[in-house]
């Protein structure tokens, strides 16, 4: 038997999932629930427990932790059902999905559905580094859930692959732990993450930075002793005779996230080959009619607060849809990525109505300017490719698009 009676089905009760469907209620939707694998709610926000969260969106500074029970408990006033251990493993194009749970399997007719599965690391495994494979080598990420949330501590001499900002984060959560960071080499010739993660977590407490380095072997059979490290070109390739050892008995790898998307191929939802996740509109809805997206599932965000702010787009329109309240376009165009612009989401929008749209840069640069097509124009200092870019396009601003215009293009290039 298929159930039909919920008007918007939420996929994953992070801060993406959490954001939709509590905006999702509050635009008119009587049901919504919220389908979420795990025990609790709140996705990965319970291991964060460093502040950073809620600048944006609360005005506060707050811990992962504190960030997530403010929309677990606004979610469960407006009387969201969230239904845990309930794993979706299959979703089709008519947004018909199968639900695994304790109980059995389930089948599920919502009206309206956000996928927010949010994203994964990419591991040693996905990078191809030579060598054994002795224990002691993980993700940041499940470092972070060994020490924060189980209390086990890992190892005692560390090194760094990658500055994304969970390896930063835990180069100094596991300083403070007692354990020595020995390095965090980058392949990149600039830090990956956002900048007060470099001070804060690498410059504040001296912790080495190898630019243009990657770790090109790892020895130890039953447990890694230390890996190889290398200097490499502009092509990312090692250079030979600039390899050097670092003896450590833990490797974490914070090289990258990829958004979460098994099931939205499934469901026939058009993927970008950059963001690695759906393509979407302004109203976060993707080519499938009816099955929309938020957060890290659509592309890798550089702050909670704007997975939260994004997602909201995405529930409120859910709701309208699943209550046949949506609007006809009035005129679309597509977004194309121009000068120094590595993706934009979304990559198209309706003439219609304001919308605010993401970046993310290729490369750093200083004294720069902001385009979208004649629109819109910013002055920046700098701009980097780990903290992304947003700006807020007026109905006004839309008016002065002319003719028969189909794409306009983004930019961001050097000033005078």
């Amino acid at each position: 038997m298929i159930s039909k009676d919920i008007d918007v089905a939420v996929i994953g009760s992070g801060p993406a999932g959490l954001a939709a469907a509590i905006n999702a209620k509050e635009a008119g939707a009587e049901n919504v629930t919220i389908l979420e694998r795990a025990e609790q709610p709140g996705g990965l926000l319970h291991q964060c427990v460093h502040n950073g969260y809620g600048l944006t969106y609360f005005n506060e500074d707050l811990t992962g932790p504190e960030y997530a029970r403010r929309f677990i408990e606004k979610a469960m006033d407006l009387r969201v059902d969230i239904e845990l251990e309930s794993m979706v493993i299959d979703l089709s194009p008519d947004k018909e999905l199968v639900c695994s749970s304790k109980y059995g399997l389930k089948k599920l007719q919502p009206r309206a559905i956000v996928l927010a599965m949010g994203c994964r690391e990419r591991t040693r495994q996905q990078i191809l580094i030579p060598g054994f494979n002795p224990s002691g080598i993980m993700t940041a990420g499940t470092a972070q859930r060994y020490v924060n949330c189980e209390g086990y501590i890992p190892g005692k001499e560390v090194v760094i692959l990658g500055s994304g900002d969970v390896g930063m984060i835990m180069a100094r959560r596991l300083t403070l732990e007692g354990v020595k960071v020995k390095a965090v080499v980058e392949i990149l010739p600039y830090i990956g993450g956002l900048i007060r993660n470099e001070v804060q977590c690498l410059g504040d407490f001296n912790i080495p930075v190898y630019l243009s380095h990657t770790v090109t072997n790892i020895h130890g059979q039953q447990r890694i002793e230390g890996v190889s490290v290398s200097k490499v070109n502009k092509n990312f390739e090692p250079i030979e005779g600039t390899e050097f050892r670092i003896d450590c008995d833990l490797l974490l790898t914070s090289v990258g996230l990829i958004p979460e998307n098994e099931l939205s191929l499934k469901a026939g939802v058009k993927i970008d080959p950059v963001t690695g996740g759906p393509i979407v509109n302004e109203n976060m809805e993707s080519n499938v009619s009816g099955i929309f997206a938020g957060g890290n599932v659509v592309h890798v965000n550089d702050l909670v607060d704007n997975v939260s702010l994004e997602s909201q787009i995405s529930g409120t329109r859910a709701a309208e849809y699943a209550l046949g309240k949506t609007l006809p376009s009035v005129r679309r165009i597509n977004l194309k990525a121009g000068e120094n612009i590595r993706y934009v989401v979304p990559q198209t929008i309706d003439v219609g109505k304001d919308v605010t749209i993401y970046m993310r840069v290729r490369e750093p640069r200083e004294k720069v300017r902001l385009g979208i097509g004649s629109i819109y124009s910013e002055n920046l200092r700098v701009v980097k490719p780990s903290e992304m870019l947003k700006a807020k396009i007026t109905l006004e601003q839309l008016r002065e698009i002319k003719g028969e215009v189909s794409e306009i293009e983004v930019s961001c290039v050097k000033r005078g």
